[in-house]
């Protein structure tokens, strides 16, 4: 019998080839730590992909991957040195100073403006100056608790107590606290809830310094140089830099992925806030932000709210 040589028409079929393989990426890996909010997703998507898409930017020989957490959660971790790279409360900077160092993009500056304490009702400024009320507040290490204590001069017999930053509003709008101080997006929507406001420190700093408040500062180990040779830290810190610049320049790709961190804020009030935290100081410091950064710690570690670092060390990118 004859063999089968094949169906009918068979040297004419097109069979689809299987697709190429995925080349593996090897290169060393970069945790980014952020807080999941608009602003920070707003700077830093261009280098860590969104949902497992590829990044915007070459990262050169570093892969980025995004770690969301709040950022107490993030002043904590970093005691630990876990994250190569974090976001960090300018306040927390004291603590780890030895092990990180500010890059000089990636801030947050609340410039005449920051977070504000607010309450069912006004006069309750005095009670807290007096330590006769309850204030709830997002962490002990944030830099709004300790521009609150430069404010205030952290009464003795104020209570406080440490609570999610996004359960704030709500909770002092139902009465278990006094008073609240609200960061991120609450800054913008407490009176949607029918609270007043008390005081707002970014615009206190700068009437008494007429520098902007330093709130959030993006730094890096420094044990990177050792692992991965000298200029490493310049290296990354320009990509850094360059993934802030892409953003400002693509923003409404920008601010459409902000809005899955933006917890209920129509567009127009993530664009609002984002505005307000992703500006030339998150660039670079420059000048005035270094000044402001060096400022807010001195007056804190004279003030005995916490240590002296030995140095405030801020990471120039690469040219």
């Amino acid at each position: 019998m004859p063999a089968r040589t094949g169906g009918i028409g068979c040297s004419n079929i097109d069979f689809p080839m299987p697709p190429a393989a995925k080349t593996p990426d090897n290169r060393p890996v970069l945790r980014l730590g952020h807080s999941p909010d608009p602003d920070d997703a707003f700077m830093w998507f261009p280098i860590t992909g969104i949902e497992g898409a590829e990044p915007a930017l070459d990262t050169g020989r570093f892969r980025f991957d995004a770690v969301p957490a709040d950022i107490e959660s993030l002043n904590r971790r970093s005691d630990r040195a876990e994250l190569e790279i974090t976001a960090i409360s300018v306040a927390q900077y004291p603590y780890i100073a030895d092990r990180y160092a500010f890059t000089a993009c990636g801030s947050s500056m609340g410039d005449g403006y920051g977070p504000r304490l607010v309450a069912r009702r006004p006069g309750v400024l005095d009670a807290l100056r007096d330590g006769d009320a309850t204030l709830a507040i997002p962490g002990r290490r944030t830099s709004a608790w300790l521009a609150t204590g430069l404010m205030l001069g952290r009464p003795p017999g104020l209570a406080v107590a440490e609570v999610p930053f996004d359960q704030i509003i709500e909770r002092v709008a139902g009465g278990e606290f006094d008073a609240g101080l609200v960061i991120h997006e609450g800054q913008l929507t407490f009176q949607d809830h029918g609270l007043v406001l008390l005081a707002d420190l970014g615009a206190w700093w700068n009437r008494r310094t007429g520098l902007p408040l330093p709130l959030g500062g993006n730094v890096i180990r420094r044990d990177l140089e050792d692992r991965f040779g000298h200029g490493t830290l310049a290296e990354v810190t320009a990509t850094l830099a360059r993934s802030v610049r892409y953003a400002l320049q693509h923003r409404t790709e920008a601010i459409d992925h902000a809005l899955t961190f933006a917890r209920g804020m129509n567009r127009a009030l993530a664009d609002q806030f984002v505005a307000m935290y992703v500006n030339n100081y998150s660039l670079d410091f420059g000048p005035t932000g270094r000044e402001a950064v060096r400022r807010f710690l001195s007056e804190a570690a004279e003030s005995g709210l916490t240590p002296r670092p030995a140095s405030v060390d801020f990471i120039n990118p690469a040219e």
